[in-house]
């Protein structure tokens, strides 16, 4: 009988592991070649997978919610319609490994020394850690109290060996005080990074005790989704990562806002889509990134990553009311046309859940809109690892002092607010000021008889 083994397939250069959040087809079932077979979810954006081959499919190796590692065979498919195989078991991931191997030794040791490290393989709550878990508890000076508190990535909240390294490498000490825990040893992790920052799955808030609410009579309750909790996990992260600092500029919009009315009809009958403000804007931040590099950076560590591409992110709005941030690519090459046409692409493909795991990847520079409900500023929360976020207001006619040769007069001018959010770590007063002013001023000497 010829069976074809699927794989979970690469899904994006930082992307090691995804969850199997439903399986489309059932064992039993007819596949036609490419047709959907399993939807999975990375801490990234959510993706079918088409199956490839054409037959039944007898196995699932992965029930839903669990994590499959890139390569893992995640189910096999019978090309000649046989009946369902007897269960293979999967390719074992090195932790697993790992920890059958310290359960081993854990066990020998415990018959020789009738000891258990000092850790019991349950806690009071009835909680199980695996013997690798406990040697390095044990090691560590890890008492069960900790262990208790540690929020688990595992089956069944289980604390795994992941979670422990985490909780260790990203700020021990300052996490056990938040908690009210006095850790057995006193950690030499300082500041947390988002390098030490722990991983999607074990969660930022998971090292942090959340507060607890009672629900008063009538009040609903509602559980986060995949992707807002993921949403909460990095916004957390962020403003503890980075110091952050708003900058505010004031930009009159009066020229850009009538060149568009002048153009946009004509730019819709020959490139078939719609010209926004956002590419416009978007070519102004450009051009100030190329002033100000240093905006334009991350942070690992001690040391600064100056980026040599400009990738600009731009926060959108999804139908479900959470937020995705697809990236144009080396946007310095793209001419405003250009511009126009990635923007309206990775929108329409973000409505539409059609992104792909590297369009959502490599951005050294976010914007948000948040004028496109209204508002006319915010303080937006910087996307990590970047060091910089900018917010653009509504537009809005305003009686403003027009300066002239002749005198000054008031007039109505279309106005903008920009509010340009930076990691004060390495991006002072100074910098990040005269970066948004940069930004306005571009906007303003825009040329109204540009032709497109």
């Amino acid at each position: 009988m010829a069976q074809i083994e699927i794989r979970l397939p690469k899904m994006g250069e930082s992307v090691t592991e995804a969850t199997i959040t439903n399986w489309l087809k059932n064992v039993g079932d007819t596949v036609n070649m490419d047709e959907p077979l399993v939807e999975v979810a990375t801490d990234k954006v959510d993706n079918e997978l088409p199956s490839e081959a054409e037959g039944v499919l007898i196995q699932q190796l992965f029930a839903k919610d669990q994590v499959a590692q890139v390569g893992d065979v995640i189910a096999i498919i019978s090309t000649d319609g046989g009946s369902a195989a007897p269960v293979l078991e999967a390719v074992k991931p090195a932790e697993t490994v790992e920890s059958e191997i310290a359960g081993a030794i854990s066990t020998t040791l415990e018959h020789v020394n009738g000891s258990s490290n000092g850790v019991e393989k349950t806690g009071p709550t009835g909680k199980f850690y695996s013997p690798l878990v406990r040697s390095i508890a044990s090691k560590e000076g890890i008492t069960m109290a900790e262990l208790e508190s540690l929020g688990g990535s595992g089956q069944s909240g289980r604390v795994t060996k992941k979670d422990i390294l985490a909780y260790i490498d990203g700020g021990r000490e300052t996490t056990a005080r938040v908690q009210g825990i006095e850790p057995a040893i006193a950690s030499t992790a300082g500041v947390i990074t988002p390098a030490l920052a722990p991983a999607a799955e074990a969660g930022f808030l998971s090292q942090i005790k959340p507060m607890s609410v009672t629900p008063n009579p009538g009040d609903e309750i509602i559980e986060m989704d995949r992707m807002r909790k993921l949403i909460a996990d990095h916004m957390v992260m962020s403003v503890h990562v980075s110091p952050h600092v708003t900058s505010y500029v004031e930009a009159d919009m009066t020229e850009i806002v009538e060149w568009r009315n002048r153009v946009k009809k004509g730019f819709a009958a020959r490139e078939g889509e719609n010209i926004t403000f956002t590419p416009i804007i978007m070519e102004a931040v450009v051009k100030a990134i190329k002033d100000f590099p240093m905006v334009n950076v991350s942070v690992s560590g001690n040391t600064i990553i100056k980026r040599k591409d400009i990738n600009i992110g731009m926060a959108t709005a999804l139908p479900s009311g959470n937020l995705i941030v697809p990236v144009i690519k080396q946007a310095d090459r793209l001419n405003l046309i250009g511009l126009t046409k990635s923007v309206n692409e990775l929108a329409n493909n973000a409505r539409n859940n059609k992104l792909k795991p590297e369009d959502i990847q490599g951005g050294t520079y976010t914007i948000t809109n948040v004028g496109t409900f209204g508002n006319v500023m915010g303080t937006p929360i910087i996307n990590q690892p970047q060091v910089a976020i900018l917010a653009l207001g509504a537009i809005r006619k305003v009686p403003a002092v027009i300066e002239t040769p002749e005198g000054d007069f008031i007039g109505i001018r279309h106005k903008m607010y920009l509010s340009h959010s930076y990691d004060h770590r390495v991006v002072d007063g100074a910098l990040g000021g005269q970066f948004v002013r940069r930004v306005a001023d571009y906007l303003e000497q825009f040329d109204g008889s540009r032709e497109i």
